[in-house]
């Protein structure tokens, strides 16, 4: 069984992705990186794609479907990756040194320790605590 019980996504077929008009895509694109970008709503736990959908005006099925197609990725995934890159920075961020991990976890997003940990180990191949002494070993030198 591999490490945190990680599994390869399977590819869906959803027809209703290509019968989305092209300009409402782009909008919707633009409005979710407001929403997790700009706003850091990737930092909220409870933030799913139903609120995301509800803030944006629209359904989950396009949601979903913008996501597939713009970002080549699914919510989770997608939110997932915004909150490792900044755990990853602050990390090795001289200002969170004194913050153990599992703090920073639950600073960009995470609910618990464990979905920060499998998280960061499907993205960067090691856990986070092994790449905060990786680096730390890397400005030493």
């Amino acid at each position: 069984m591999a490490k945190y019980n990680i599994v390869e996504r399977k590819e869906k077929d959803a027809s209703y992705r290509m019968q989305l008009r092209p300009e409402l895509v782009d909008e919707l694109y633009d409005k979710i990186l407001v929403k997790l970008i700009v706003e850091k709503k990737y930092r909220d736990p409870d933030y799913s794609a139903r609120q995301l959908a509800q803030d944006l005006g629209t359904n989950t099925r396009y949601v979903s479907a913008v996501f597939n197609l713009r970002f080549q990725d699914n919510y989770s995934t997608l939110v997932n990756d915004f909150r490792i890159r900044e755990a990853a920075y602050m990390l090795i961020d001289q200002r969170w040194a004194d913050c153990n991990v599992e703090d920073i976890g639950l600073a960009v997003g995470f609910s618990n320790r464990q979905s920060f940990y499998a998280a960061f180990y499907r993205m960067k191949g090691i856990t986070p605590r092994e790449y905060r002494l990786q680096q730390a070993d890397k400005l030493k030198k």
